[in-house]
């Protein structure tokens, strides 16, 4: 036989499980292709195979597909395999290429700030790797007698470029499409017309989502799907939130562990949506029992987790401390700030956004619920010293740029940001890009030449946070000699001299130097917000603890 009848390809970078951190995978989005052999060794790329050739782990999504494809095809029809291996298994046989694509045109919130800072037309690693993938020799070569379907968080990226029409994709994929996968791969085996582009929908029940039968990269294993904050910027937002049942959790695990998974990565749009109750309210003993049996699987020896709000932290304190035992105990990640035994620490993505009420009033309401959004600025703070007393270290993204943002909004921001001084924490600055499905899809994106004063501020005291936090002396001061080396050779001729001064800051230039050219004084306490003792929840609002006495009724 030459080729299998169905290849499910990733690029190296979406299935990449170096250092078991999804933040590696984030740094492949930012990294600017042609230079990122300064940045990281590539071989890291080089991902493991079976002896046969196939992946040993894949994005959870096209696992998804393999599993939905072996209800009616047979193993031996089917391969999954990297980019690295399609010489492999595409050959005369080969009907049907399934690619998965995560960030295919470098077009994400943290793409257009990150690989752009050197220059406007760079391309992200990621972005270079899925095209080495599509353009790949086996896949041309063989193309005249398949068909090659594209599906992924990014699909929907090739559309809006047109790529998927230039590439010769004969089915783009765009949302979730359990229901639609197995008709699509069946015509396409049969080599019949595939409509050019299909819209998924959310499925009507987890239970329509099926175990995976192999490993997926990073141990990914859903917990939920959806979120319905209703988030304007967002697409997730607007899909209800629906939990997988507990059982098929497990079975996921069980299915890792059995490929070779140590760490298992609970992955969701929001951690305590799980099995939530009325309005967002967080469901502690569900989450209890979820990672107890989870740790309780053998073979499972770290536990990682994906994104949070951080509403449900004020609202909620015990439920921290009540799964912190396996969040931070169970944790591969370590910092000397950890007051944890053996300095162990939990991470979690938690969308911030803005510090400024009236943006967060306008576009993310439902993100401080059950609180008001006047709140949101005593949430943030009031959640952050909860999460640092456990030993909860938050991811944190923070939107510059959102459509009509003025100075002001900005000032709040950065006055938000000056209260977090001192947190343990890493703080990413995104730009605001319209994404597709979202209410916003229509806005300008906002650019790194467009940013003004105020937000180059915020951009680099960013990151002067987290070089402070998560960097020795010696490397702050290497980074400290590159700025220079950066303002003078591109930075000022690709921004001009408003970044000047915000990369001092970076820099570790004096505070007294910079004091009559920024906003903030780092050196002096902050003074417009400070952390709360306590966020009281607005008349009527039912509490978690009135929730279970409700139940208990």
């Amino acid at each position: 036989m030459s080729g299998r009848k169905i290849v499910l390809v990733a690029s190296s970078t979406e299935a990449n499980e170096y250092s078991q951190d999804c933040w590696i995978q984030m740094l492949f989005a930012t990294l600017p292709a042609p230079m990122a052999k300064h940045f990281v060794n590539l071989k890291v790329l080089e991902n493991e195979t079976w002896p046969d050739g196939q992946a040993k782990y894949v994005p959870n999504g096209l696992r998804i597909v393999e599993a939905i494809l072996l209800r009616e095809f047979p193993p031996e029809d089917i391969a999954v395999c990297y980019a690295d291996q399609m010489d492999q298994f595409i050959g005369d046989d080969t009907r049907a290429v399934g690619l998965h694509a995560h960030n295919p045109m470098g077009i994400t919130f943290a793409t257009d700030v990150y690989a752009h800072l050197a220059g406007p037309q760079v391309e992200p690693l990621n972005a270079a790797e899925f095209k080495r993938a599509i353009l790949h020799p086996a896949l041309r070569r063989h193309k005249s007698h398949l068909k090659l379907l594209v599906g992924g968080p990014g699909a929907w990226q090739l559309e809006q470029t047109g790529m998927h029409r230039e590439w010769g994709i004969d089915c783009l994929v765009d949302g979730e499409a359990e229901h639609l996968i197995l008709d699509l791969f069946r015509k396409a085996v049969a080599g019949e017309p595939l409509p050019p582009v299909v819209k998924g929908a959310s499925p009507e029940s987890p239970d329509q989502i099926p175990v995976t039968r192999h490993r997926s990269t990073l141990g990914v294993v859903e917990i939920t799907r959806g979120c319905g904050r209703g988030c304007q910027f967002c697409g997730v937002a607007v899909r209800r939130g629906q939990s997988i049942p507990l059982e098929n959790i497990l079975e996921n695990v069980r299915v890792n562990v059995a490929d070779g998974a140590d760490t298992i990565m609970l992955t969701t749009e929001d951690l305590f949506l799980y099995e939530q109750g009325p309005r967002f309210t967080p469901n502690r003993k569900a989450l209890s029992r979820l990672f107890e049996a989870v740790a309780a699987v053998p073979g499972v020896q770290f536990i990682h987790l994906t994104h949070a709000t951080m509403a449900p932290v004020v609202q909620d304190p015990t439920m921290i401390e009540e799964i912190t035992p396996y969040t931070v105990g169970m944790s591969r990640k370590r910092h000397p700030a950890s007051t944890h035994p053996e300095r162990r620490y939990a991470s979690v993505i938690i969308g911030l956004e803005t510090g400024s009420v009236r943006l967060f009033k306008k576009y993310m309401p439902g993100k401080a619920y059950p609180y008001r959004p006047e709140q949101w600025p005593d949430v943030v703070l009031k959640g952050m010293e909860i999460l640092n007393r456990h030993n909860w270290f938050p991811f944190c993204t923070w939107i510059l740029g959102l459509p009509g943002e003025t100075d002001a909004d900005t000032r709040e921001s950065l006055d938000l940001l000056h209260a977090l001084k001192g947190a343990k924490w890493c703080v990413v600055p995104t730009l605001f890009t319209p994404l597709e499905d979202t209410r916003l899809a229509n806005r300008e994106a906002a650019k790194l030449p467009q940013l003004t004063d105020l937000q180059w501020e915020f951009f680099f005291t960013c990151w002067r946070y987290n070089l402070d936090f998560y960097r020795g002396a010696k490397q702050k001061l290497l980074f400290g000699l590159g700025v220079p080396i950066y303002y003078y050779l591109l930075g000022r001729k690709l921004f001009g001299e408003k970044i000047k001064y915000p990369l001092w800051r970076l820099a570790h230039v004096p505070e007294w130097i910079l004091r009559r050219r920024l906003y903030l004084d780092l050196d002096r306490p902050a003074v417009r917000f400070t952390v709360p003792k306590h966020v009281p929840l607005p008349q009527g609002t039912m509490t978690p603890h009135d929730a279970s006495l409700v139940t208990l009724q």
